[in-house]
């Protein structure tokens, strides 16, 4: 009889990573499930949604008859996530708590944690995702730490784990994996890489799991939840009141209680306005928020962005990029929207130019700009800096035609 492998499957209490475990069991893996605790506090209806969420994920184990464990990021998710958020938001900024929940959380701590303390041969989730990698070359990686220097030896990777998207386009997940690391991504499986949404609840009602296919969708914020989010916000962070201001003629239409409670393209809540107004733009300076009077105002829409220093899944830049500094490949920085072509520019500090095809509503700072060549996640970069957006450049090819007109009027004569 064979080793049996020891895979430890990260327990939410819903209904995906719960048939993860169920097919890890039913593969013959040896099945450790694991909640992680990251967020206490009670939410807006006074329940506390993570001791039912452990409590499911519980009974799921007893239903599988394997073993079961907690274990605690509350201080890290306050230290690098949420306090990280925070920091995003006083700048101006929309940061993407997923993304970063992935990247410090599941895929770091307790991506460790499995392997080095719990002895996983293979980590779990119950992500609609998929690797380049077969099961067997999963089992087969080493346990060293990834390098620490900045750069590595080109043998050191031969074949780079590549992360592609799930069967199931409509639930695929790898948006919010795009920032994980190489290393993570060696020892991971993900059990659902192959099934639909439909299937999985088809397969969770078969194995007796009715109270988590009772369970809504979860939604909001990474291990918070669903908030008002006003409110939520504000407990955090001192108000700042400032003015909305019309982008078209520098009016002020009210006030608000702090830019970091806006995010571009929602629609401003603004007291004695009738009509609908946008927010386009923010000056954390002056605590202006500047809005349009449509959802499809000129002002919302834009082609370039700039990124920080690209994350690469691979670890290295695509070839093709490398070489010639550009790459024809797709983008999104919002899960489930279209994906569109787009250029990338590779710059000499590693962030990345990305220019689209069309103008994209909305594109905001402080989200991921994810790209895609085909069906593999290449990996994404925090959006710092956005290009003039279509109403700017109107304004400005209006300027110039009024310039050049003023030119070609004749001088009048001099009086005799």
């Amino acid at each position: 009889m064979g080793l049996v492998r020891h895979v430890v499957c990260a327990m939410s209490g819903g209904v995906d990573s719960s048939v993860a475990a169920l097919i890890l069991k039913r593969r013959g893996y040896k099945v450790t499930g694991v909640f992680m605790r990251n967020w206490d506090s009670l939410d807006e209806r006074g329940v506390c949604t993570t001791e039912r969420d452990c409590e499911d994920a519980y009974r799921v184990c007893q239903i599988l008859d394997i073993s079961f464990h907690q274990v605690s990021y509350v201080k890290e998710y306050w230290h690098n996530v949420f306090s990280y958020l925070l920091k995003e938001y006083e700048k101006g900024r929309t940061p993407n708590p997923d993304i970063l929940c992935n990247k410090h959380i599941k895929f770091n701590l307790f991506h460790k944690y499995a392997v080095n303390t719990l002895g996983a041969d293979a980590v779990a989730t119950g992500h609609y995702a998929r690797t380049s990698q077969e099961d067997e070359e999963v089992f087969q990686q080493s346990s060293s730490p990834p390098p620490t220097t900045l750069f590595r030896d080109r043998f050191e990777i031969p074949n780079p784990v590549k992360l592609y998207q799930g069967a199931d386009l409509v639930k695929d997940q790898t948006f919010f994996l795009s920032q994980i690391s190489q290393h993570a991504l060696r020892r991971t499986v993900f059990p659902l890489a192959g099934l639909t949404k439909d299937f999985v609840k088809k397969m969770a009602a078969e194995a007796g799991f009715h109270h988590v296919l009772k369970k809504k969708e979860s939604m909001g914020i990474c291990f918070i939840g669903e908030r008002n989010f006003e409110s939520f916000i504000l407990e955090y962070l001192e108000p700042k009141p400032g003015n909305f201001v019309s982008i078209e003629d520098g009016t002020v239409m009210g006030r608000h209680k702090g830019w970091f409670t806006l995010t571009l393209g929602q629609r401003a809540r603004i007291g004695g306005q009738r009509d609908a107004w946008f927010v386009v733009d923010k000056d954390v300076v002056t605590g202006d928020v500047f809005v349009a009077p449509t959802t499809s105002h000129p002002a919302l829409f834009c082609d370039t962005v700039r990124t920080d220093c690209f994350h690469w899944i691979s670890v290295d830049p695509p070839l093709e990029l490398a070489r010639t500094q550009m790459l024809e490949c797709h983008f999104r920085f919002i899960h489930q929207m279209p994906l569109v072509p787009c250029t990338v520019t590779l710059n000499a500090d590693g962030s990345v130019w990305v220019s689209l095809s069309r103008p994209v509503r909305a594109l905001t700072p402080g989200q991921f700009a994810v790209l895609y060549r085909g069906d593999e996640c290449l990996g994404s970069g925090k959006i710092v800096q956005l290009g003039p957006s279509e109403y700017t450049l109107q304004r400005a090819r209006e300027r110039t035609v009024a310039s050049a007109q003023q030119k070609e009027q004749p001088t009048p004569e001099p009086a005799s």
